[in-house]
């Protein structure tokens, strides 16, 4: 046997697929910089930033479906109908998710339920204020219902679609057990999340560039305020 033959084969093997390796990797950052590109572009083209919103929900839908649909070794979900730990937890919107949200609850909530939600709402609004840091909060979402889903899960936040976890426990035991003001979270799909963050951050630039608001704000706040604005 030629030693040095079979070291050069294996070498050049590894060289090879480094290579490879690094190409791959550069084409997946390729992969967001070009979903944050499209999205700049619909939302350019968008009529107002409530049709934004409802525009990027759907690219980011569908982008997220296929980092699960095209890459191997994606993590099983633990996160099923009814499981609402998260629902718990503090969220922050970019501009035109609290319209595209209202839109939909006056298209398709009587009037009944409208004043029932503005009631939960205010009461949801109030315990988050009058906690010192919203993050810390701990509030049910008030669009559960009764079985704990959501009722506007068509045009859910960007938050509440990035969440994903493995584990419900886990979910459980960060939400209603562990210090709010500690470190840590439970862990989240890194491509999964990277897109939500990059749709988030691609409304917020609309908005910038349109010479509106464009800080995220409290949803419950501002649902609020969108549906009931002398009670916000």
């Amino acid at each position: 046997m030629n030693v040095r033959d079979a070291q050069d084969r294996i070498v050049a093997d590894i060289a090879e697929v480094g290579a490879l390796t690094r190409e791959t990797a550069r084409r997946y950052e390729k992969v967001f910089s070009g979903f944050a590109t499209e999205l700049d572009n619909v939302l350019s083209e968008a009529a107002s930033m409530a049709d934004g919103a409802r525009a990027v929900m759907t690219m980011v839908d569908a982008a997220a479906s296929a980092i699960r649909e095209s890459f191997p070794g994606q993590p099983r979900l633990g996160c099923h109908d009814g499981c609402a730990a998260c629902c718990h937890l503090f969220v922050a919107i970019p501009p035109g998710v609290s319209t595209a949200v209202a839109e939909h609850i006056r298209a398709n909530f009587d009037n009944e339920q409208q004043e029932a939600l503005i009631g939960r709402l205010s009461a949801a609004a109030a315990a988050i204020g009058s906690v010192g840091n919203p993050l810390w909060a701990r509030v049910r979402c008030p669009l559960l219902d009764d079985a704990n889903r959501c009722t506007v899960y068509n045009v859910r936040p960007l938050t509440c679609r990035a969440f994903t976890s493995r584990s419900e426990a886990a979910c459980r035991t960060f939400v209603f057990e562990t210090d709010p003001e500690a470190e840590g979270g439970v862990d989240q799909n890194p491509g999964h999340y990277r897109l939500h963050m990059e749709a988030t951050k691609a409304l917020v630039n609309a908005a910038r560039n349109r010479g509106l608001p464009y800080a995220q704000t409290g949803f419950v706040q501002s649902l609020l305020s969108e549906l009931a604005p002398e009670a916000a």
